[in-house]
C-alpha cells in the first residue's frame, strides 16, 4: 500500500521546518523487496547480532538470489536450526560471525551441515 512521502528530511539534532507537501507516495515493497519471487521474510531471536543492528523480533529482509559472499549478512539452515550471523573468511577457513563479543564464532567444518538460505538486505525494526 503506498503511503505519502514527504520532500523534506527530519532532523535527527536541531529542529528544522518542515515541508508542507508530498514529493510522492513510497511503497515499502518498492524500497525492500527488489526480487519478490525470491524474497522473504524471518523474525530474529537472540541478542547474538546487535552490532549489526539486528534486535530480538526484528523483520529480517532476505534475498534468495543474491550470492552469500564473506562480509555479508545471511540466514543460514546449520544442522537443521535456522541462525542469522555475518559470513567472513579468513586464511581460507569460513566462518559464521556474531555481532556480539558475548557469542562466539561457528567456524564453519566438514562434519557440520550448513545450508545458506539467502543474504539479509534490510532490518525492519520497531522502536
Amino acid at each position: 500500500m503506498p503511503l505519502p512521502l514527504f520532500t523534506g528530511k527530519v532532523a535527527a539534532g536541531f529542529p528544522s521546518p518542515a515541508d508542507d507537501y508530498i514529493e510522492k507516495t513510497l511503497d515499502l515493497n518498492e524500497l525492500l523487496v527488489k526480487k519478490p519471487a525470491a524474497t522473504f521474510f524471518v523474525r530474529a531471536e537472540g541478542e547474538s547480532m546487535l552490532g549489526a543492528g539486528i534486535h530480538p523480533n526484528d523483520i529480517l529482509v532476505v534475498d534468495r538470489s543474491l550470492e552469500p559472499v564473506a562480509g555479508k549478512v545471511v540466514i543460514c539452515a546449520l544442522n537443521g536450526a535456522l541462525t542469522v550471523k555475518r559470513l567472513k573468511k579468513a586464511a581460507g577457513q569460513w566462518r559464521l560471525a556474531a555481532e556480539n563479543p558475548a557469542y562466539a564464532d561457528i567456524v564453519v567444518t566438514e562434519g557440520l551441515e550448513l545450508v545458506v538460505w539467502g543474504v539479509v538486505t534490510a532490518v525492519i525494526h520497531p522502536l
